[in-house]
């Protein structure tokens, strides 16, 4: 079973990754957490960042995934339905249309 890692503790392992001055496997074998699971909190900590999910790193992050992957086929949706109307657009003045 995964070990649960408050919040707090997770920002401050990003806060020491971030720094650089020591690699990542490094860092997370010096706090005693998976490479694996300080990836997933740098991924985290990026897309927060660039606001692109909300405050929380770890448990929501899923919740996050969920929703920003409905946006992006939101998104790919919309984008589908300009290029339908872009060449509506352009074929309209050649038809034929009835006066």
């Amino acid at each position: 079973m995964p070990k649960n890692y408050t919040d707090e503790f997770k920002r401050d392992v990003v806060a020491v990754a971030k720094q650089g001055a020591v690699t990542q496997r490094q860092i997370a074998k010096d706090f005693g957490v998976s490479k694996s699971a300080l990836s997933t909190w740098m991924r985290a900590a990026e897309l927060q960042e660039r606001g692109l999910v909300g405050p929380s790193i770890g448990a929501g992050v899923a919740g996050d995934v969920v929703v920003l992957r409905e946006a992006l086929k939101r998104i790919r949706l919309l984008e589908q339905e300009a290029e339908v109307m872009r060449r509506a657009v352009a074929y309209l003045p050649q038809a034929q249309l009835p006066k």
